[in-house]
């Protein structure tokens, strides 16, 4: 699986992955992320929803990014594979997003999150009804932690 090796080239079509985002979903906070007739390609291109995952590095590395979170945040896919997590938020939004992370490696998972993000231009944003969970494949290996949350264009 990724790590900060870079070896995250193709993973919005990799097939593994996409059964660790939705397989990890379903165990943790049990109910699906996708219907089960969905696959790696649609979650990537169709999805009305983000979806977006980084890695277990120190400062975790995006390591996925959904269309959906593409355009949300004004990255594409390079970019948003490079960027440091903690980016996606303004300095000031970082303790309580990492208040979130410190949740989610506590307890699997957390939902309801609400908070401001910021895109690649500047523009703030807020994502609500948010879900955050850990990456985690059926041996309990973690791999990081995916976060998904509908598009809301709704201006901070």
């Amino acid at each position: 699986m990724p790590s900060s090796d870079r070896t995250v080239l193709e993973l919005y079509h990799d097939k593994a992955f996409f059964h660790l985002l939705v397989d990890s979903y379903r165990r943790i906070v049990g109910k699906p992320l996708v219907a089960d007739d969905r696959d790696a390609y649609w979650l990537y291109h169709h999805a009305p929803f983000a979806v977006v995952a980084h890695n277990t590095d120190l400062d975790p590395i995006f390591i996925y990014a959904n269309m959906s979170a593409q355009r949300c945040f004004e990255y594409d896919w390079e970019e948003f594979t490079s960027l440091p997590s903690r980016l996606s938020a303004e300095v000031p939004n970082r303790a309580d997003r990492q208040l979130l992370l410190d949740k989610v490696t506590r307890d699997g998972y957390a939902s309801g999150y609400r908070g401001a993000r910021i895109a690649k231009s500047g523009r703030r944003f807020w994502i609500e009804d948010g879900c955050v969970w850990q990456l985690m494949g059926q041996d309990g290996q973690r791999y990081g932690q995916a976060a998904t949350f509908p598009i809301i264009d709704q201006a901070v």
